[in-house]
């Protein structure tokens, strides 16, 4: 650990892991400097062929987003984690994963849940096309959707066959 009161920086070294609240973040260094203000913010990186890891319990929710990549960046005042090079987002509803997304970066807010993923460079994973992303999204269940009382009330039509098209028979 190296320690700078008057810059406001620590800098950790090795096998770092740190936990802040219900954050977690693992890497080979990490870099966190604070501003006047107070809010903080961290840059993460992995040792070479490894990927830097974080989490965090979302507030309020039964839900974590956990992700890793070849570099983090943790920016305290906008809530927002930014994850570089082979990344990869995972959003836990519980213990079930609800959420998954692969890109070359991938950005989250967890202020306003939004996630944003640019694609791979073809040189970040072999034999992954430039530029694809990869997400796999569960809906949020409604629970009043999952009742009897829920499905009674809004009953869903069933589906039936027809040779009509546009209404006009053909």
């Amino acid at each position: 650990l190296r320690y700078d009161d008057a810059k406001k920086t620590n800098v950790f070294s090795g096998r770092v892991m740190l936990t802040k609240g219900s954050i977690t973040i693992r890497g080979a260094r990490v870099e966190v400097r604070q501003d006047p203000g107070g809010h903080q913010y961290g840059l993460i990186t992995a040792e070479p062929g490894k990927l830097a890891f974080f989490r965090q319990k979302r507030e309020g929710l039964d839900e974590y987003i956990e992700g890793e990549g070849e570099t983090i960046e943790y920016d305290g005042q906008a809530d927002t984690v930014k994850f570089l090079k082979s990344a990869q987002l995972r959003r836990y509803r519980g213990a079930t994963l609800a959420d998954e997304l692969t890109g070359g970066v991938i950005v989250y807010n967890n202020t306003t849940d939004v996630f944003s993923v640019d694609g791979a460079q073809a040189k970040e994973k072999p034999g992954v096309p430039a530029g694809r992303v990869r997400a796999v999204l569960s809906p949020k269940q409604d629970p009043a959707a999952s009742s009897p009382v829920g499905a009674a009330s809004s009953p869903v039509p069933a589906l039936r066959s027809t040779i009509i098209l546009g209404g006009e028979k053909r």
